[in-house]
């Protein structure tokens, strides 16, 4: 009698381990194949990891349960594909199948498609324009098409220095040598400009995946790539996902964008997953930036990446000046006019109405959406809180408040609910508010506002997109999502306000990212200006002119900047010089949460105690999260550090365990390498 064949499948399911199925005799299975397998009382599908002979002293002794099913519509994953799906998992302590699951389109195929009156996902095609390479360009693509098989490079070039013109090329290349290409963004920079820029290059050989499409049109574009329809995939991080074959370039732009990182469920980064499937698939791997992130730097400086450098935009059009104005001075401005709102400085009105008069744009960055960030009472000192989590309510329209946590909303009392007597009053600033002052001090302008509650889907960001290159908006006041990847010719003045909303966030990170956001957002100022003509402006209004960020980033100095940053880092041994693991633990009880924290605190330190292989370990907490309360739930958290990234993993699944140790009200998770600490 032959052996049972069984086969070890990583199901969809909260399980750690792959389980065991004996193979079905009505079809033959593979590694990578989808399954449907019985789990408990229901189907559950899942992915072949290996198949194999049954043990004759083990498992024929059990009752084993066999493959359902095979989906033989799901496409088999390659064993390398599979290899970076295992890496996932394990790194980010994430149930690899869960993680596998994400490889798949969120329709079946066979669904029949609807008539739909939305426009395509690609741009109508236009003229193939051929961009001639700067010296710069010309030995940046030269270095990297050198290199054979895979490797990492980091192209560090300021903002408009032509580093899409020198990612198309390297497409270009990729495709004549019979591979394919995947290029990835930040959602908020997936703008129309760009896409329409690889269809000039590259016609109808370009799909697409982000959020803003709907579910059919995500598994049409998956299927395009998968078959071999297209050969270029552009997308948001999720699109690294799609197992596309004979992948030769992946090309990660805005490298340093906290975007990439996702920050729920499966919480992995879109960067570093990006490197290992590069090296799984012996694909080159390209990081773009203009601030690229500390820990791509010091991997450049190290030589574990190429670094090629980009120091002039194209045509030598000039990096914009940017005048630092200090806010703390306005009040005793004896020259401001009266009439001006107190977060605009009188330089920054003059400099509008002076690019204004020459039928120029203007962009201003609020980083912060609303009309005021709390309702306030000065009689009793009450202010509107979210019931739900810890933080102040945000002020909407003049009528209603929002928690843009968890969107809770009430209307907004005149009376102030807990003394009785007081009026409310709006304190603070928002882009909503700020788009109705400006509206007011410049009548004969049109006003445009670009934030999450203005522009919620791709329709509206393209709509928005067309009128500014069209010139019917004048003046555009917007969150970071007008930072990145945006060009537009007539613009020529930027201006920054209360950029100090991110200085001090409990966040180590905190001087980096608003470093990035103020050289990001002020290379939007005079892309297109001629060389040897008046650049662009960017004035910068801060309360903290000595802050680093403001510093550093009035000369363009990035080296300076990252010399001094990295100097704090490695001092309290935070990345880029170790790696950091936050454990959080919530729970809708205060006690369970504290109890829950104050245990897994004991768990780590007696595991550091015990065993000197984790003597490099550091643990730090347990503490409040700096947002006690989210969603109803208390949190705390630990940081884990330890510059041995294989030695924190280790340590990490020690303390978790099997997670029965922790109140079944209690949930722990994880994040290796958090972006996000609040």
């Amino acid at each position: 009698m032959s052996l049972k064949r069984l086969a070890q499948v990583a199901v969809d399911a909260p399980l750690f381990d792959s389980l065991t199925y004996q193979l079905n005799p009505d079809f033959e299975v593979q590694r990578g194949d989808s399954v449907n397998v019985p789990l408990g009382n229901r189907q559950c599908s899942g992915v072949v990891l290996s198949v194999r002979d049954a043990n004759e002293e083990f498992d024929l002794k059990i009752n084993i349960k066999m493959i359902t099913s095979l989906d033989d519509e799901r496409p088999r994953l390659s064993d390398q594909f599979l290899k970076w799906i295992e890496w996932v998992g394990e790194y980010y302590l994430y149930p690899v199948g869960r993680v596998a699951q994400l490889c798949f389109p969120p329709l079946r195929k066979t669904v029949k498609e609807r008539k739909s009156d939305r426009p395509s996902v690609i741009p109508t095609v236009g003229l193939k324009i051929q961009h001639k390479l700067t010296e710069e360009q010309e030995t940046c693509l030269k270095e990297i098409s050198a290199v054979k098989g895979f490797s990492t490079h980091l192209v560090h070039g300021v903002t408009g220095s032509g580093k899409t013109e020198i990612y198309l090329q390297l497409f270009e290349e990729t495709l004549a040598a019979g591979k394919r290409g995947m290029f990835l963004l930040p959602e908020i920079s997936l703008t129309p400009q760009l896409i329409q820029r690889f269809a000039e290059k590259f016609g109808d050989k370009i799909a697409v995946l982000h959020s803003q499409l709907t579910d059919r049109e995500r598994t049409n574009q998956w299927w395009e790539i998968i078959t071999g329809n297209k050969e270029i995939l552009i997308g948001a991080r999720s699109a690294l996902f799609c197992p596309v074959e004979n992948l030769g370039l992946i090309v990660l732009d805005e490298e340093h964008e906290a975007s990439f990182k996702q920050d729920e469920k499966l919480k992995y980064n879109g960067r570093d997953s990006a490197i290992m499937l590069g090296r799984y698939l012996n694909s080159k791997v390209i990081l773009g930036s203009a601030t690229p992130s500390l820990e791509s730097w010091r991997n450049a400086a190290e030589k574990k990446f190429y670094y090629h450098s980009l120091l002039k935009r194209v045509a030598d059009r000039p990096l914009p000046d940017i005048e630092v104005v200090d806010m703390r001075l306005e009040k005793d401005n004896d020259t401001r006019p009266r009439h001006l709102p107190s977060w605009l400085s009188f330089t920054l009105y003059q400099e509008m109405q002076q690019r204004l008069e020459q039928n120029e744009q203007v962009a201003l960055l609020l980083n912060r959406r609303g009309v005021a960030n709390m309702m306030f009472c000065q009689s009793c000192g009450y202010t509107s809180e979210c019931p739900n989590c810890d933080i102040s309510l945000t002020l909407h329209a003049q009528s209603h408040l929002v928690c843009h946590y968890c969107d809770y909303h009430e209307n907004v009392k005149s009376k102030c609910p807990d003394c009785k007597q007081g009026d409310l009053t709006p304190l603070g600033l928002g882009t909503e508010k700020v788009e109705a002052e400006l509206k007011t001090l410049f009548p004969d302008k049109v006003v445009a506002r670009a934030d999450r509650d203005e522009v919620q889907s791709r329709l509206e960001l393209e709509e928005l997109v067309q009128k500014m290159e069209d010139k019917e908006i004048d003046i555009l006041i917007g969150t970071q999502m007008i930072a990145k990847g945006l060009d537009f010719s007539h613009l020529n003045l930027v201006g920054l306000l209360l950029v100090d909303i991110g200085f001090n966030l409990p966040d180590f990170r905190a001087a980096e990212k608003s470093f990035q956001l103020i050289l990001q957002m002020s290379g939007r100022s005079g892309r297109h200006v001629a060389a040897g003509a008046k650049p662009g402006k960017v004035v910068l209004q801060t309360y903290n002119t000595e802050h680093d960020a403001v510093k550093f980033s009035t000369h363009h100095d990035y080296l300076g900047f990252v010399q001094n940053e990295l100097t704090h880092r490695q001092a309290l041994s935070y990345p880029p010089y170790s790696k950091i693991a936050s454990l959080k633990i919530q729970s809708l009880s205060m006690d369970l949460a504290r109890q829950g924290a104050q245990q897994l605190q004991q768990r780590a330190s007696s595991l550091k105690e015990k065993f000197s292989v984790f003597s490099s370990i550091e643990i730090l907490g347990p503490a409040a999260a700096p947002m006690f309360k989210l969603r109803n739930n208390f949190r705390y958290h630990l940081l884990i550090k330890s510059p041995n990234p294989q030695v924190l993993n280790q340590f990490l699944r020690r303390v978790i365990g099997d997670n029965k140790w922790i109140a079944k009200q209690v949930k722990l998770t994880v994040d290796v390498d958090p972006i996000n600490l609040l």
